[in-house]
């Protein structure tokens, strides 16, 4: 079996400007590249062709980590209150909303090691930013001491079923549903705004509505703000990838996809405007489309949207010199098959604390 590679790269800047107008956010920031978690939908296994990497295995297997994304990020914000003659109130208004975790989750798994989101997260409170924060996994709890400081936060859990064997088999090193409902309730207990994103739902296997509404009500009852509902977007690498999984783990719901699918990247438009209607009335029902400017911002980018922003920015996400690589198999789950992921083992615990590696690796 092969191991996860880290590999440490350095990055000009941290904050990267969102040009593209539709987007309601101002900057973006990914302290990683690639995700731990292995999701096998994820829109961003596409934004590894930028970098001459494939959208299968790699995207899990060979993570970058931004090293000095808290030094570029102290930088920026520094040059930006010398600008505004350290006027903190008049940098925040210029800067806008800061969104985390656009192509890449912040918290997946090697954070817990690392703790880049953490540094940035600091800065961004130092200097009063506007943040939102998309993650699936329960180790944000770790930075409450943080978040609970900030004047203007929101963070945005994102499940798409309570079905646990779902979430094994195509998410196969993300966090349990119950630990992530957890999350929603001791973040909201807190005072933190948070909201739920059923993103993205999965044609046949995760748009019952009964388990819909199901996800919801549950949401709700531990203090969920907002909700957003989205539904599944297959660029063509990422398509390439997510059917071979079905192949192996659903294998009737193959020929449905590409019926539905076809040769683009959207489901076909009956679906979609059937799909639609649906959503609309669950977030109604239970009175959970209060979304946010800035919950708003980071629905659009977990929609999929934000992937023709983030192709525009790549050269300077990723611009810098690679220090070393790190074949660092024992912080995290061994590493899964070439040929199809499989569900995470639990790691060994010595490098991580307790508490974060039953919050990060409930399988």
């Amino acid at each position: 079996m092969a191991r996860t590679l880290y590999e440490r790269i350095t990055t000009k800047q941290t904050l990267n400007r969102v040009k593209e107008e539709r987007m309601p956010f101002d900057w973006s920031i990914n302290p990683y590249r690639g995700c731990g978690h292995g999701c096998s939908f994820c829109y961003a296994r596409a934004f590894q062709s930028f970098i001459g990497m494939g959208a299968e295995d790699e995207f899990q297997h060979h993570i970058f980590m931004k090293s000095n994304a808290a030094e570029a990020l102290e930088k920026q914000l520094s040059s930006a209150a010398r600008k505004f003659d350290h006027d903190i109130e008049a940098m925040r208004r210029f800067i806008g909303q800061v969104t985390i975790g656009t192509a890449t989750d912040p918290y997946q798994p090697i954070e817990s090691k690392e703790g880049i989101t953490r540094e940035c997260l600091k800065l961004l409170a130092k200097y009063r930013i506007s943040t939102s924060i998309t993650t699936r996994s329960p180790l944000v709890l770790r930075d409450m001491d943080i978040l609970t400081r900030m004047e203007n936060v929101s963070v945005n859990i994102s499940l798409n079923t309570l079905n646990g064997d779902i979430i094994r088999k195509l998410e196969p090193a993300s966090p349990h549903p119950e630990g992530r409902l957890d999350t929603i309730h001791r973040l909201s207990a807190a005072g933190i705004r948070t909201g739920l994103f059923v993103a993205p739902v999965l044609p046949f296997l995760t748009d019952n509505e009964s388990e819909l509404k199901d996800l919801l009500s549950q949401a709700k009852v531990r203090g969920v703000s907002f909700a957003m509902i989205s539904l599944l977007r297959l660029s063509r690498d990422v398509k390439k990838w997510y059917i071979e999984t079905l192949k192996h783990q659903f294998p009737k719901v193959v020929q449905p996809y590409r019926e539905l699918y076809g040769q683009g990247a959207y489901a076909e438009e009956h679906y979609v405007h059937s799909f639609k209607s649906m959503a609309a009335r669950l977030l109604n029902e239970y009175e959970l489309n209060g979304l946010t400017s800035e919950a708003s911002a980071a629905a659009v980018s977990k929609a999929g949207v934000i992937e023709s922003v983030t192709s525009q920015q790549n050269g300077t996400q990723v611009e810098g010199a690679r220090d070393h690589l790190l074949s660092v198999g024992d912080l995290v789950a061994p590493a899964q098959p070439r040929k199809l992921p499989q569900p995470a083992a639990p790691v060994s615990g010595e490098e991580l604390m307790p508490d974060i590696e039953q919050l990060s690796f409930p399988f």
